[in-house]
């Protein structure tokens, strides 16, 4: 069964925009396409995970989400990289779904989807959220990428320091 890395979109391989709401707002980070682009070269599913509460809170619809989404994708198709799949949350945080994050249920969704070996896979965050993401989905492991200090099983100063990370891991590098 093929691995995987999941990634938090916003702030890990986008610019933070605060509910960003418009294709010409989003922005990918520097060196996310290339780091995802060596992921996609050493065969493992790459999988977005977001939580989009500005749908419930009425600032964007999931039809513009699905356009922000379409220009992540050609701006990763530029570099020659891209995504298997994107899921999101379009709940609030008040609402207690199963979907939102830090619990697992995009991940088990996508394992299934997919045909990922979660137990084998990475998730790559920029929060809390997303190291106990990986915990409760049974990940391999959960990297925080920012500052250090804080909790991570492991932690990277950037996108592309954690896949390298990994892939020095798994013998790819």
């Amino acid at each position: 069964m093929p691995k995987a890395v999941f990634l938090d979109r916003d702030g890990t391989i986008a610019r933070d925009v605060p509910y960003c709401s418009r294709p010409e707002d989003f922005e990918l980070l520097p060196g996310a396409a290339e780091g995802i682009k060596l992921l996609n070269e050493h065969g493992f599913k790459v999988v977005v995970v977001t939580n989009q509460s500005g749908i419930a809170r009425g600032y964007f619809t999931e039809g513009m989400l699905a356009r922000i989404h379409d220009k992540m994708q050609k701006e990763l198709a530029k570099h020659g990289a891209h995504v298997d799949a994107i899921y999101y949350c379009p709940h609030h945080p008040d609402d207690n779904c199963d979907c939102r994050k830090p619990k697992p249920k995009m991940l088990f969704q996508a394992a299934i989807d997919l045909d990922i070996e979660l137990g084998e896979s990475y998730v790559i965050g920029d929060g809390e959220m997303d190291v106990e993401l990986a915990r409760q989905a049974g990940c391999k492991t959960g990297i925080r990428v920012g500052e250090p200090g804080g909790t991570g099983d492991w932690v990277a100063v950037s996108f592309r320091d954690a896949v390298e990370q990994i892939l020095q891991f798994e013998g790819h590098s």
